[in-house]
Protein backbone atom coordinates (compact mmCIF):
# COMPACT_ATOMS: atom_id res chain seq x y z
CA UNK A 1 0.00 0.00 0.00
CA UNK A 2 2.81 2.40 0.95
CA UNK A 3 4.68 1.66 -2.28
CA UNK A 4 1.53 2.17 -4.33
CA UNK A 5 0.80 5.47 -2.57
CA UNK A 6 4.37 6.65 -3.11
CA UNK A 7 4.20 5.69 -6.78
CA UNK A 8 0.90 7.53 -7.18
CA UNK A 9 2.34 10.65 -5.50
CA UNK A 10 5.40 10.54 -7.75
CA UNK A 11 3.21 10.19 -10.84
CA UNK A 12 1.10 13.14 -9.74
CA UNK A 13 4.20 15.25 -9.05
CA UNK A 14 5.68 14.44 -12.46
CA UNK A 15 2.38 15.22 -14.16
CA UNK A 16 2.11 18.57 -12.34
CA UNK A 17 5.70 19.51 -13.19
CA UNK A 18 5.10 18.54 -16.80
CA UNK A 19 2.00 20.72 -16.84
CA UNK A 20 3.99 23.64 -15.41
CA UNK A 21 6.78 23.29 -18.00
CA UNK A 22 4.30 23.04 -20.87
CA UNK A 23 2.51 26.08 -19.48
CA UNK A 24 5.82 27.98 -19.40
CA UNK A 25 6.42 27.06 -23.03
CA UNK A 26 3.02 28.45 -23.99
CA UNK A 27 3.68 31.65 -22.04
CA UNK A 28 7.09 32.05 -23.72
CA UNK A 29 5.43 31.62 -27.13
CA UNK A 30 2.84 34.24 -26.25
CA UNK A 31 5.54 36.68 -25.11
CA UNK A 32 7.58 36.11 -28.28
CA UNK A 33 4.48 36.71 -30.39
CA UNK A 34 3.68 39.93 -28.50
CA UNK A 35 7.31 41.07 -28.63
CA UNK A 36 8.07 41.55 -24.93
CA UNK A 37 9.87 39.75 -22.12
CA UNK A 38 8.20 36.57 -20.78
CA UNK A 39 9.05 37.52 -17.17
CA UNK A 40 5.65 39.15 -16.44
CA UNK A 41 3.83 36.11 -17.84
CA UNK A 42 5.95 33.74 -15.73
CA UNK A 43 5.07 35.78 -12.64
CA UNK A 44 1.39 35.67 -13.56
CA UNK A 45 1.68 31.92 -14.09
CA UNK A 46 3.09 31.49 -10.59
CA UNK A 47 0.31 33.64 -9.16
CA UNK A 48 -2.29 31.49 -10.93
CA UNK A 49 -0.81 28.21 -9.68
CA UNK A 50 -0.04 29.22 -6.08
CA UNK A 51 -2.20 29.61 -3.02
CA UNK A 52 -5.25 31.71 -3.75
CA UNK A 53 -4.65 31.28 -7.48
CA UNK A 54 -6.98 30.12 -10.22
CA UNK A 55 -5.65 26.53 -10.34
CA UNK A 56 -3.53 25.97 -7.21
CA UNK A 57 -1.20 22.98 -7.55
CA UNK A 58 0.27 21.00 -4.67
CA UNK A 59 3.83 21.33 -5.94
CA UNK A 60 6.72 20.66 -3.57
CA UNK A 61 7.98 24.12 -2.66
CA UNK A 62 11.34 22.66 -1.58
CA UNK A 63 11.80 21.04 -4.98
CA UNK A 64 10.74 24.14 -6.91
CA UNK A 65 12.81 26.31 -4.53
CA UNK A 66 16.02 24.45 -5.39
CA UNK A 67 15.28 24.88 -9.09
CA UNK A 68 14.64 28.58 -8.49
CA UNK A 69 17.97 28.97 -6.69
CA UNK A 70 19.78 27.32 -9.60
CA UNK A 71 17.92 29.66 -11.94
CA UNK A 72 19.21 32.76 -10.17
CA UNK A 73 22.76 31.39 -10.17
CA UNK A 74 22.68 30.60 -13.89
CA UNK A 75 21.10 33.97 -14.74
CA UNK A 76 23.97 35.83 -13.11
CA UNK A 77 26.62 33.47 -14.45
CA UNK A 78 25.42 33.98 -18.02
CA UNK A 79 25.30 37.72 -17.44
CA UNK A 80 28.94 37.64 -16.30
CA UNK A 81 29.87 35.83 -19.52
CA UNK A 82 28.69 38.88 -21.48
CA UNK A 83 31.60 40.98 -20.17
CA UNK A 84 35.33 40.57 -20.53
CA UNK A 85 37.76 41.85 -17.92
CA UNK A 86 38.89 44.60 -20.31
CA UNK A 87 35.31 45.72 -20.92
CA UNK A 88 34.66 45.74 -17.20
CA UNK A 89 37.74 47.84 -16.47
CA UNK A 90 36.82 50.25 -19.25
CA UNK A 91 33.27 50.58 -17.99
CA UNK A 92 34.50 51.32 -14.49
CA UNK A 93 36.82 54.06 -15.76
CA UNK A 94 34.20 55.80 -17.89
CA UNK A 95 30.94 54.96 -16.17
CA UNK A 96 31.42 55.68 -12.47
CA UNK A 97 29.86 59.14 -12.71
CA UNK A 98 26.83 57.85 -14.61
CA UNK A 99 26.62 54.94 -12.20
CA UNK A 100 26.66 57.30 -9.22
CA UNK A 101 23.84 59.36 -10.71
CA UNK A 102 21.93 56.15 -11.43
CA UNK A 103 22.24 55.08 -7.79
CA UNK A 104 21.14 58.47 -6.46
CA UNK A 105 18.19 58.85 -8.84
CA UNK A 106 16.79 55.32 -8.56
CA UNK A 107 17.79 53.89 -5.16
CA UNK A 108 16.61 56.93 -3.22
CA UNK A 109 12.93 56.83 -4.30
CA UNK A 110 12.55 53.25 -3.08
CA UNK A 111 14.09 54.06 0.29
CA UNK A 112 11.99 57.18 0.79
CA UNK A 113 8.83 55.38 -0.32
CA UNK A 114 9.37 52.56 2.19
CA UNK A 115 10.12 54.94 5.07
CA UNK A 116 7.06 57.06 4.21
CA UNK A 117 4.97 53.90 4.32
CA UNK A 118 6.25 53.18 7.83
CA UNK A 119 8.46 50.23 6.92
CA UNK A 120 11.70 49.42 8.74
CA UNK A 121 15.07 50.77 7.55
CA UNK A 122 16.08 47.24 6.49
CA UNK A 123 12.99 46.95 4.30
CA UNK A 124 13.72 50.42 2.93
CA UNK A 125 17.18 49.26 1.84
CA UNK A 126 15.57 46.27 0.12
CA UNK A 127 12.99 48.37 -1.71
CA UNK A 128 15.74 50.78 -2.75
CA UNK A 129 17.49 47.86 -4.42
CA UNK A 130 14.27 46.78 -6.12
CA UNK A 131 13.79 50.23 -7.67
CA UNK A 132 17.49 50.79 -8.43
CA UNK A 133 18.54 48.08 -10.84
CA UNK A 134 17.38 47.67 -14.42
CA UNK A 135 16.67 44.24 -15.87
CA UNK A 136 19.71 43.23 -17.92
CA UNK A 137 17.73 40.39 -19.50
CA UNK A 138 14.84 42.60 -20.60
CA UNK A 139 17.16 45.41 -21.76
CA UNK A 140 19.33 43.03 -23.81
CA UNK A 141 16.24 41.48 -25.42
CA UNK A 142 14.73 44.84 -26.32
CA UNK A 143 18.01 46.12 -27.79
CA UNK A 144 18.33 42.99 -29.90
CA UNK A 145 14.69 42.93 -31.01
CA UNK A 146 14.76 46.59 -32.07
CA UNK A 147 18.13 46.33 -33.80
CA UNK A 148 19.80 48.94 -31.59
CA UNK A 149 23.01 47.09 -30.64
CA UNK A 150 25.00 49.35 -33.00
CA UNK A 151 23.38 52.63 -31.99
CA UNK A 152 25.51 55.41 -30.53
CA UNK A 153 23.58 55.42 -27.22
CA UNK A 154 23.98 51.68 -26.59
CA UNK A 155 27.46 51.88 -24.97
CA UNK A 156 25.97 54.22 -22.36
CA UNK A 157 23.20 51.70 -21.68
CA UNK A 158 25.65 48.81 -21.34
CA UNK A 159 27.93 50.82 -19.07
CA UNK A 160 25.02 51.53 -16.72
CA UNK A 161 24.17 47.81 -16.64
CA UNK A 162 27.75 46.80 -15.84
CA UNK A 163 28.08 49.33 -13.00
CA UNK A 164 24.73 48.20 -11.59
CA UNK A 165 25.82 44.56 -11.64
CA UNK A 166 29.02 45.41 -9.79
CA UNK A 167 27.05 47.51 -7.30
CA UNK A 168 24.92 44.43 -6.65
CA UNK A 169 28.08 42.47 -5.87
CA UNK A 170 28.57 44.78 -2.88
CA UNK A 171 24.90 45.44 -2.12
CA UNK A 172 23.80 41.83 -1.70
CA UNK A 173 26.37 41.00 1.02
CA UNK A 174 25.21 44.10 2.92
CA UNK A 175 21.60 42.92 2.63
CA UNK A 176 22.55 39.42 3.79
CA UNK A 177 24.15 40.85 6.94
CA UNK A 178 21.19 43.16 7.62
CA UNK A 179 18.69 40.34 7.22
CA UNK A 180 20.72 38.04 9.47
CA UNK A 181 20.03 40.46 12.34
CA UNK A 182 23.43 39.93 13.96
CA UNK A 183 25.04 42.38 16.38
CA UNK A 184 27.13 45.30 15.23
CA UNK A 185 30.47 43.55 15.80
CA UNK A 186 29.45 40.27 14.20
CA UNK A 187 27.69 42.14 11.40
CA UNK A 188 30.73 44.30 10.69
CA UNK A 189 32.98 41.23 10.58
CA UNK A 190 30.57 39.38 8.28
CA UNK A 191 30.27 42.40 6.01
CA UNK A 192 34.04 42.89 5.91
CA UNK A 193 34.52 39.24 5.00
CA UNK A 194 31.85 39.45 2.31
CA UNK A 195 33.30 42.60 0.73
CA UNK A 196 36.85 41.19 0.91
CA UNK A 197 35.61 38.04 -0.83
CA UNK A 198 34.07 40.08 -3.64
CA UNK A 199 37.21 42.21 -4.06
CA UNK A 200 39.49 39.15 -4.18
CA UNK A 201 37.18 37.45 -6.66
CA UNK A 202 37.17 40.57 -8.86
CA UNK A 203 40.98 40.69 -8.80
CA UNK A 204 41.15 37.01 -9.78
CA UNK A 205 38.64 37.59 -12.57
CA UNK A 206 40.52 40.63 -13.92
CA UNK A 207 44.08 39.34 -13.60
CA UNK A 208 43.82 35.57 -13.90
CA UNK A 209 40.69 35.06 -15.99
CA UNK A 210 42.72 33.63 -18.87
CA UNK A 211 44.31 31.00 -16.63
CA UNK A 212 40.93 30.01 -15.20
CA UNK A 213 39.51 29.67 -18.71
CA UNK A 214 42.38 27.42 -19.78
CA UNK A 215 41.89 25.14 -16.77
CA UNK A 216 38.18 24.69 -17.47
CA UNK A 217 38.46 24.32 -21.24
CA UNK A 218 37.79 20.95 -22.88
CA UNK A 219 37.07 19.92 -26.46
CA UNK A 220 34.34 17.61 -25.15
CA UNK A 221 30.98 19.35 -24.73
CA UNK A 222 30.02 16.90 -21.99
CA UNK A 223 33.18 17.53 -19.97
CA UNK A 224 32.95 21.29 -20.45
CA UNK A 225 29.28 21.36 -19.43
CA UNK A 226 29.82 19.32 -16.27
CA UNK A 227 33.01 21.19 -15.33
CA UNK A 228 31.53 24.65 -15.85
CA UNK A 229 28.19 23.92 -14.19
CA UNK A 230 29.89 22.20 -11.25
CA UNK A 231 32.29 25.14 -10.81
CA UNK A 232 29.47 27.68 -10.89
CA UNK A 233 27.41 25.80 -8.30
CA UNK A 234 30.45 25.15 -6.10
CA UNK A 235 31.58 28.78 -6.12
CA UNK A 236 28.01 29.91 -5.56
CA UNK A 237 27.69 27.65 -2.52
CA UNK A 238 31.02 28.80 -1.08
CA UNK A 239 30.06 32.44 -1.66
CA UNK A 240 26.82 31.85 0.22
CA UNK A 241 28.76 30.44 3.16
CA UNK A 242 30.92 33.58 3.21
CA UNK A 243 27.81 35.83 3.41
CA UNK A 244 28.08 36.71 -0.28
CA UNK A 245 25.12 35.95 -2.52
CA UNK A 246 25.47 32.75 -4.53
CA UNK A 247 24.29 34.77 -7.53
CA UNK A 248 27.17 37.23 -7.12
CA UNK A 249 29.64 34.34 -6.90
CA UNK A 250 28.23 32.97 -10.15
CA UNK A 251 28.48 36.41 -11.80
CA UNK A 252 32.17 36.61 -10.89
CA UNK A 253 32.82 33.12 -12.33
CA UNK A 254 31.20 34.23 -15.58
CA UNK A 255 33.30 37.37 -15.55
CA UNK A 256 36.50 35.33 -15.17
CA UNK A 257 35.80 33.16 -18.22
CA UNK A 258 36.68 34.34 -21.71
CA UNK A 259 37.49 33.08 -25.18
CA UNK A 260 36.32 29.65 -26.39
CA UNK A 261 35.20 28.60 -22.90
CA UNK A 262 32.81 31.54 -22.60
CA UNK A 263 31.44 31.00 -26.11
CA UNK A 264 30.77 27.28 -25.59
CA UNK A 265 29.39 27.85 -22.07
CA UNK A 266 26.80 30.27 -23.50
CA UNK A 267 25.63 27.64 -25.97
CA UNK A 268 25.65 24.69 -23.55
CA UNK A 269 24.15 26.38 -20.49
CA UNK A 270 21.74 28.72 -22.28
CA UNK A 271 18.85 26.20 -22.37
CA UNK A 272 19.40 25.25 -18.71
CA UNK A 273 19.44 28.94 -17.78
CA UNK A 274 16.14 29.52 -19.56
CA UNK A 275 14.47 26.54 -17.86
CA UNK A 276 15.61 27.26 -14.31
CA UNK A 277 15.18 31.03 -14.65
CA UNK A 278 11.56 30.49 -15.66
CA UNK A 279 11.24 28.22 -12.62
CA UNK A 280 12.54 31.02 -10.42
CA UNK A 281 9.95 33.53 -11.57
CA UNK A 282 7.18 30.96 -11.20
CA UNK A 283 8.42 30.11 -7.70
CA UNK A 284 8.31 33.78 -6.71
CA UNK A 285 4.77 34.02 -8.03
CA UNK A 286 3.79 30.87 -6.11
CA UNK A 287 4.71 32.61 -2.85
CA UNK A 288 2.36 35.54 -3.51
CA UNK A 289 -1.36 35.36 -2.89
CA UNK A 290 -3.11 37.21 -5.77
CA UNK A 291 -5.50 38.61 -3.20
CA UNK A 292 -2.59 40.60 -1.74
CA UNK A 293 -1.97 42.51 -4.99
CA UNK A 294 -4.98 44.85 -5.20
CA UNK A 295 -4.12 46.70 -1.95
CA UNK A 296 -0.60 47.52 -3.24
CA UNK A 297 -1.42 48.04 -6.92
CA UNK A 298 -1.87 51.83 -6.69
CA UNK A 299 1.36 52.17 -4.68
CA UNK A 300 3.22 49.98 -7.19
CA UNK A 301 1.90 52.08 -10.09
CA UNK A 302 2.99 55.30 -8.39
CA UNK A 303 6.42 53.87 -7.63
CA UNK A 304 6.73 52.63 -11.23
CA UNK A 305 5.78 56.06 -12.57
CA UNK A 306 8.35 57.86 -10.41
CA UNK A 307 11.23 55.42 -10.91
CA UNK A 308 10.43 54.95 -14.59
CA UNK A 309 10.93 58.70 -15.00
CA UNK A 310 14.15 58.73 -12.94
CA UNK A 311 15.57 55.84 -14.96
CA UNK A 312 14.74 57.64 -18.22
CA UNK A 313 16.61 60.65 -16.82
CA UNK A 314 19.53 58.36 -15.97
CA UNK A 315 19.80 57.07 -19.54
CA UNK A 316 19.31 60.57 -20.96
CA UNK A 317 22.23 61.98 -18.96
CA UNK A 318 24.52 58.99 -19.58
CA UNK A 319 23.94 59.19 -23.36
CA UNK A 320 24.39 62.97 -23.35
CA UNK A 321 27.83 62.50 -21.72
CA UNK A 322 28.83 60.51 -24.83
CA UNK A 323 27.70 63.30 -27.15
CA UNK A 324 24.51 61.51 -28.28
CA UNK A 325 21.70 63.74 -29.56
CA UNK A 326 18.25 63.96 -27.96
CA UNK A 327 16.62 61.06 -29.89
CA UNK A 328 19.34 58.64 -28.74
CA UNK A 329 19.12 59.93 -25.18
CA UNK A 330 15.41 59.20 -25.12
CA UNK A 331 15.97 55.69 -26.46
CA UNK A 332 18.64 55.02 -23.83
CA UNK A 333 16.36 56.14 -21.03
CA UNK A 334 13.27 54.23 -22.08
CA UNK A 335 15.11 50.94 -22.57
CA UNK A 336 16.69 51.20 -19.10
CA UNK A 337 13.32 51.66 -17.38
CA UNK A 338 12.61 47.92 -17.31
CA UNK A 339 12.94 46.12 -13.97
CA UNK A 340 12.98 42.35 -13.74
CA UNK A 341 15.10 39.49 -12.46
CA UNK A 342 17.32 41.30 -9.93
CA UNK A 343 14.39 43.23 -8.47
CA UNK A 344 12.59 39.94 -7.86
CA UNK A 345 15.76 38.38 -6.41
CA UNK A 346 16.06 41.22 -3.88
CA UNK A 347 12.38 41.10 -2.96
CA UNK A 348 12.65 37.32 -2.66
CA UNK A 349 15.35 37.73 0.00
CA UNK A 350 13.00 39.93 2.00
CA UNK A 351 10.06 37.55 1.57
CA UNK A 352 12.17 34.58 2.69
CA UNK A 353 13.33 36.43 5.83
CA UNK A 354 9.84 37.69 6.65
CA UNK A 355 10.82 41.35 7.12
CA UNK A 356 7.65 42.76 5.53
CA UNK A 357 4.68 40.81 4.17
CA UNK A 358 3.67 43.48 1.64
CA UNK A 359 7.15 43.69 0.06
CA UNK A 360 6.62 40.60 -2.12
CA UNK A 361 3.25 41.66 -3.59
CA UNK A 362 4.48 45.24 -4.08
CA UNK A 363 7.63 44.09 -5.90
CA UNK A 364 5.64 41.65 -8.05
CA UNK A 365 3.17 44.33 -9.12
CA UNK A 366 5.99 46.85 -9.66
CA UNK A 367 8.00 44.47 -11.86
CA UNK A 368 4.90 43.46 -13.81
CA UNK A 369 4.15 47.10 -14.62
CA UNK A 370 7.68 48.03 -15.73
CA UNK A 371 8.62 44.73 -17.40
CA UNK A 372 5.64 45.23 -19.71
CA UNK A 373 5.55 49.03 -19.86
CA UNK A 374 9.24 49.73 -20.47
CA UNK A 375 9.55 47.66 -23.69
CA UNK A 376 6.43 49.42 -24.98
CA UNK A 377 8.01 52.80 -24.19
CA UNK A 378 11.22 51.68 -25.91
CA UNK A 379 9.26 50.74 -29.04
CA UNK A 380 7.56 54.13 -29.30
CA UNK A 381 10.75 56.05 -28.42
CA UNK A 382 11.71 56.35 -32.09
CA UNK A 383 8.42 58.00 -33.15
CA UNK A 384 8.63 60.24 -30.09
CA UNK A 385 12.26 61.03 -30.89
CA UNK A 386 11.32 61.83 -34.47
CA UNK A 387 8.65 64.21 -33.26
CA UNK A 388 11.12 65.84 -30.86
CA UNK A 389 13.83 66.13 -33.49
CA UNK A 390 11.33 67.12 -36.20
CA UNK A 391 12.98 64.97 -38.81
CA UNK A 392 13.07 61.47 -40.30
CA UNK A 393 13.05 58.45 -38.06
CA UNK A 394 15.11 60.18 -35.41
CA UNK A 395 17.75 57.42 -35.29
CA UNK A 396 21.41 58.14 -34.71
CA UNK A 397 23.88 56.52 -37.02
CA UNK A 398 25.35 53.24 -35.81
CA UNK A 399 28.85 53.21 -34.45
CA UNK A 400 31.32 52.75 -37.26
Amino acid sequence: MLVAATSANSALLLAELGLVVVGLALLARAAAWAGFSPIPLYLLGGLALGRGGIVPLGLSEDFIGVGAEIGVVLLLFMLGLEYTAAELAGSLRTGLRAGGEDLLLNFTPGVLFALAWGWSPVTAVLLGGVTYISSSGVVAKVLGDLGRMGNRETPAVLTILVVEDLAMALYLPVVAVLLAGTGWTTGALSLGLAVATVVVALIVALRFGGAVSRVLFSTSDEVLLLTTLGTVLLVGGLAQRLQVSAAVGAFLVGLALSGPVAERARELLGPLRDLFAATFFVFFGLQIDPGDLPPVLAAAALLALVTGATKILTGWRAARALGVRAPGRLRAGTVLAARGEFSIVIAGLGVASGVEEALGPLAAAYVLILAVGAPILARIADPLAAAVAGRGSGRDAPVS
